[in-house]
């Protein structure tokens, strides 16, 4: 299935930095950038990049507090302050930083909704743990909430899909529309028992007539491959399209994969290629194609970039060689001082019987939810 692709970029996103000791670099967004590139992906006339300008302050607030805001405007100006309990410092340029990352995926919503892209991927949006009134793990401010509330209001959508498989659970996205029917929100993630936020479990199912429309699966430790990918095909292909949306989000989060530095799953690039390759079926037979894509978490670098750029030729229906340019590879090590990733694609993970008896036991506490 066809449909242009554009890909939102700009060397700005660089500026989104909490400093050389904070674990979420921006420099993973360069990487996924260039080896997109390198790759051969952004040739031709089927995938564009183009240059995104920051979100207004209106823009802004169709999902956050004024006074929020206000706040971050202010902590941006002096350069300093803590944004949160202490995950999300300010620094100098935040407001301008994290309103750019925000506009990034306003203005894809645009060219999806106008026709002009069918698809089109922010690697550095999916900041989904900000609230309307705070900061939280790493997120200023929430651009697939606000995508939401956009394309509400601006293009009267009635109902959207927002998959997000983050290993942390979007609690920011989860809590903001949790009573609202017009969002169908599917979260799969470590389990909160294990993992910030601590949220996300099988009975929050959504408030008021939203009831049903907000799952969660929350994962143990060491889930790979097969486990997860069994949840995933038996619970999300049959709801999504009893739903019926007219544009599908999903927040690819890359911090699932193994071997990450905060999170604990055992994901490969199998499972994040399989995850959209469904999801842009279901978008091409629900919703004319119409597909947003947010980048998200991701700490191991050697990770990040490969995991996104199979996660966007999937969505642009190209397929890749699982060669790594060596130009990029220098660039790597140059940047980040580690060795670069041998392979783009990884072998699927074998699955410890816990973790796949476990996923059953969610999908059964889930059913059980869904059938009240």
């Amino acid at each position: 299935m066809g449909g242009r692709t554009a890909l939102l970029y700009s060397e700005k996103f660089l500026d989104y930095n909490f400093g050389p000791f904070h674990p979420l670099r921006p420099v993973r967004v360069k990487l996924t950038h260039d080896l997109i590139q390198s790759k051969g992906l952004l040739d031709g006339d089927s995938v564009k990049t183009t240059l995104p300008s920051a979100a207004s302050e209106e823009e802004i607030l169709l999902f956050h507090e004024k006074e929020y805001v206000r706040l971050v405007q202010k902590y941006s100006e002096k350069g300093s302050g803590l944004l949160d309990a202490g995950d999300t410092p300010a620094f100098k340029g935040c407001f301008e930083a994290t309103s750019l990352v925000v506009g990034a995926s306003l203005e894809a919503c645009d060219k999806i909704m106008n026709g002009e892209f069918a698809h089109a991927f922010n690697p550095s949006g999916g900041l989904h743990h900000a609230h309307p009134e705070r900061a939280s793990g790493f997120c200023i401010f929430n651009d697939p909430a606000v995508c939401v509330n956009y394309l509400k209001t601006k293009y009267k959508v009635k109902r959207l899909v927002y998959l997000d498989i983050d290993a942390h659970h979007g609690d920011g996205v989860m809590y903001g529309f949790y009573n609202d029917p017009s969002v169908l929100d599917i979260d799969f993630h470590e389990s909160g028992k294990f993992l910030f936020p601590g949220t996300g479990f099988p009975d929050e199912m959504g408030g008021s007539d939203a009831k049903g429309l907000k799952l969660n699966v929350p994962l143990l430790p060491g889930t790979g491959d097969e486990a997860y990918l069994k949840a995933f095909h038996k619970l999300v292909p049959d709801i999504v399209r009893g739903f019926r949306p007219e544009i599908t989000l999903v927040q690819c989060g890359a911090d699932g994969h193994a071997s990450d530095r905060l999170a604990h799953l055992r994901l490969t690039t199998n499972t994040y290629k399989e995850v959209v390759s469904e999801m842009h079926n279901l978008a091409h037979e629900q919703c004319k194609g119409r597909f947003l894509l947010f980048g998200g978490g991701g700490y191991t670098l050697a990770n990040v970039p490969r995991v996104w750029t199979v996660a966007f030729a999937t969505l642009a229906g190209k397929k890749l060689d699982n060669g790594i340019p060596e130009p990029w590879s220098r660039e790597f090590r140059k940047r980040t001082g580690e060795d670069p990733p041998s392979a783009l694609h990884d072998k699927p993970t074998n699955d410890d019987p816990k973790t796949n008896g476990e996923v059953d036991n969610v999908l059964g506490e889930l059913a059980s939810y869904l059938a009240k």
